[in-house]
Formats: structure tokens, C-alpha cells, sequence
């Protein structure tokens, strides 16, 4: 079985809460990131993407200078770096997402994993791509 540990990206940049909307946009436009985790103290406060940016954000008129913590995603879907990468596809699948957050057993951040990380690093790949295939189906 390979864990999600063995194919995530362990260098995660995460973004403070109290950080601008602003300063979250250009560190994602430098890294090339669609999505950052929000932390404070190693631990996962919540997610920002660019659509949140976009959406809650410029489509809203709100101010560059708005804090991080007023546009983020609450409420985030996460997985254990010990977790099989075929537990962490049905998450992504049955909560349609791209992206997913990797916490170890103390629940602080210490990778991510996207799609691309399965079909780059994913030694079993068939029963997972059935999986991940539903992501971008409506619900």
C-alpha cells in the first residue's frame, strides 16, 4: 500500500490568517500555486485559492488590504500523511477537490497533495483514476 506521505509535496508554503489578500495573491502568482494553506503555529486554519481570491474577494469589492482570514476556506478536508493513497483519492472524489492538505498525527501541516502528485508518483494508478475521474463531475 502507498501512503500519501510517499507522493505529497512536503514544501508547503502556508500564508498567516492576518496576512493581505494582496500579499496572499502575489506569493501565489510567485509560487505558481493555485491554493495555500492558512496556518498559524503549525497548525491548518483553512485554505485560500485563487477562486476564493476571485470570488469573495474581487468579485465582493473587497479592499486588497483585507486580511486572509475574511476570503478563506473554513472547514477544511484534510489527510494523514499514513493514509493509502486510495484513501485520499475518494476524499478529493467525494468532496470534489484538487487539492488536499496532509497533516501528521499531531494534526500540523506537513505536505499537500494534488491530482498531478497521483499520476506522477502513483505506483497503482487504475483503481485510483476511476476515483479522481468523478472530481470533475457535477455533483
Amino acid at each position: 500500500m502507498q501512503t500519501v506521505g510517499e507522493v505529497m509535496t512536503a514544501d508547503v508554503h502556508t500564508i498567516s490568517p492576518d496576512a493581505t489578500i494582496e500579499e496572499a495573491a502575489q506569493e501565489m502568482r510567485d509560487g505558481d500555486y493555485g491554493v495555500m494553506p492558512v496556518g498559524e503555529d503549525d497548525q491548518l486554519l483553512g485554505v485560500i485559492t485563487d477562486r476564493d481570491i476571485t470570488i469573495r474577494a474581487v468579485a465582493e469589492g473587497k479592499d486588497p488590504s483585507t486580511p486572509v482570514r475574511d476570503i478563506m476556506s473554513e472547514g477544511v478536508i484534510w489527510a494523514h500523511e499514513d493514509d493509502s493513497v486510495e484513501e485520499a483519492a475518494q476524499l478529493m472524489s467525494d468532496h470534489q477537490i484538487r487539492r488536499l492538505p496532509i497533516v501528521d498525527a499531531d494534526q500540523r501541516l506537513v505536505g499537500i497533495v494534488a491530482l498531478g502528485d497521483f499520476a506522477v508518483e502513483g505506483s497503482d494508478i487504475g483503481s485510483v483514476a476511476d476515483t479522481l475521474s468523478e472530481i470533475s463531475s457535477p455533483p
